[in-house]
């Protein structure tokens, strides 16, 4: 999915953005994330992004730290996104589609009197973000098509072959990242994998780790 809007680097980035903390939620430069938006706070995030610059932070509570306190503290890496598509539904809510454009780390957590979070953000360490397709030569295709047939084998799910076999490696690897049945920690640790070599060795790694254990995955389809 396109964006009329082009991010060639940080400088094209807010410095202050409104995060929507998800545990379990992975969004990746790039990828596409669907959220269906009910609770007050979130629904003005969105009227309020809608109002400017569509950027939405998407971050996970830290699991390790304050994660059961009424204000859970946050990871340091989240990536932004952008509304791309939005519809009313009738009964109160959003639903809006997400098209991720580079990771951030968070720098503060500002004190506002808006119902939602919000932090000054840094995009400088995650320059080649910006870059589509950037390293697509050194990822381990062959190993990553294989875990997927490995997990595929192990659980009841619907696979689209003929889409991953056209799908570019950057693709490929951030969707599967991004559908995978993984918890927090290992979301986590894929968004903060320095580059997509590095991300593809780790859902191998977790995917091999998860097939060990017995996990039986999901019944949802990868498409």
């Amino acid at each position: 999915m396109g964006m009329n809007a082009v991010y060639r680097g940080p400088d094209d980035c807010p410095a202050v953005i409104p995060v929507f903390p998800l545990p379990g939620a992975l969004l990746l430069p790039r990828g596409q994330i669907p959220l269906n938006i009910f609770e007050p706070r979130y629904l003005s995030l969105v009227d309020d992004a809608l109002k400017g610059d569509r950027m939405i932070g998407i971050i996970q509570p830290d699991a390790d730290n304050g994660g059961a306190a009424t204000v859970p503290r946050l990871y340091h890496v989240g990536c932004a996104g952008r509304i791309t598509q939005f519809a009313e539904t009738g009964d109160g809510r959003y639903l809006i589609t997400l098209v991720g454009v580079a990771r951030f780390r968070v720098e503060e957590e500002l004190g506002t009197t808006t119902l939602y979070r919000q932090c000054r953000v840094d995009f400088a360490d995650y320059r080649a973000d910006f870059i589509a397709r950037a390293g697509e030569d050194e990822v381990d295709r062959a190993g990553v098509v294989k875990a997927l047939r490995d997990f595929v084998q192990a659980a009841d799910v619907r696979v689209d072959w003929q889409g991953i076999e056209d799908a570019p490696n950057e693709a490929l690897v951030n969707a599967l990242c991004m559908m995978s049945p993984f918890g927090v920690r290992e979301k986590q640790a894929l968004l903060e994998a320095e580059n997509l070599k590095t991300r593809a060795e780790v859902l191998i790694a977790l995917t091999e780790i998860e097939l060990a254990r017995g996990g039986s995955g999901t019944d949802n389809t990868l498409q």
